[in-house]
């Protein structure tokens, strides 16, 4: 992109790599309001930073790392201001199903679960790992050695794995 970028190719690659807008809001807002006011503000950052991105990169893996920050400096904000809600506060309508689709569904939950008590970087990592992203896209996005994020995948593996396994045995 130059740096004044073309609206239309902007639009287009933003509606193009919106799935990455939305999972990103999903993983760090939890009411409908807070997503929205946060893709807004996503969108307007990308769109700020337009003249920064560097065509010897991806595009999504800047998108990716403005998005990320954009999410963790609002989710600093809000967190301020608002109060943690607890999960079991929320009621969710989960229609009858036979109970090995409940248990997978369950573990889904458990492990969403899991990777919002992260801290914001450990959460961010685990969003792009979850992804399928290689370590080394993980580490240009995030900032940070291809070595840090091997060693905080395996921690953040282990610490979620104990987590199930505390859960299992009560």
């Amino acid at each position: 992109m130059s740096p004044q970028p073309d609206k239309e190719e902007f639009l287009k690659l933003i509606q193009d790599n919106k799935r990455i807008i939305y999972k990103i809001c999903n993983a760090y807002c939890h009411n409908s309001n807070d997503r929205e006011d946060l893709a807004q503000e996503i969108i307007y950052q990308l769109w700020k930073s337009a003249g920064s991105f560097n065509d010897g990169h991806k595009f999504t893996t800047w998108m990716y790392r403005v998005a990320l920050n954009t999410a963790i400096s609002f989710y600093r904000k809000e967190n301020k201001n608002n109060p943690l809600v607890s999960i079991s506060e929320h009621h969710t309508n989960i229609e009858d199903r036979n109970d090995g689709a409940k248990d997978i569904e369950e573990n889904i939950n458990l492990l969403q679960q899991f990777i919002n008590e992260l801290k914001e970087l450990d959460r961010a990592l685990m969003i792009l790992y979850l992804d399928e992203k290689s370590c080394g896209e993980i580490a240009e996005i995030l900032g940070i050695t291809e070595t840090n994020v091997a060693t905080k995948i395996s921690r953040i593996k282990e610490k979620l794995k104990q987590k199930f396994l505390t859960i299992n045995n009560q």
